[in-house]
């Protein structure tokens, strides 16, 4: 096996069952079995899909603030509840439990590594958007 440099932010990196690890298209596929970790540069709250909140049923995500700064916040738990909120600057990262409501917003211009299992993820628009 050859060994060659992989461009993170052009490939997602798919960790499969058997301890095989693989640079793909970066597509995030709700059904695919395996880990997955992704890496982006983004410049505004819709290169994060701001206006949606995101869920993880089968597992926690890793979300690193590679460079900028972001907020990672999250949905009340309780209706009527406060949203909170994770400064997370360069070279920080927090996880976010499995099954917890969250979306990202920017402070600024931001590379962003996160890493989760796929599989059934949702997206859900939010309302106050």
């Amino acid at each position: 096996m050859t060994t060659a440099p992989i461009d993170l932010f052009s490939s997602f990196i798919r960790f499969d069952h058997t301890g095989q690890l693989r640079a793909e298209q970066p597509v995030f596929d709700s059904e695919r079995d395996g880990w997955q970790l992704m890496t982006f540069h983004v410049e505004t709250d819709a290169d994060v899909h701001g206006d949606h909140w995101e869920i993880h049923t089968e597992a926690d995500e890793l979300v690193s603030c590679l460079t900028g700064g972001i907020r990672l916040c999250f949905r009340p738990e309780q209706p009527g509840g406060k949203e909170e909120e994770i400064k997370l600057a360069a070279g920080t990262a927090a996880i976010v439990p499995r099954g917890r409501w969250h979306r990202i917003a920017l402070d600024g211009p931001s590379d962003i590594m996160s890493v989760t299992l796929p599989r059934g993820s949702r997206l859900e628009r939010r309302t106050e958007a």
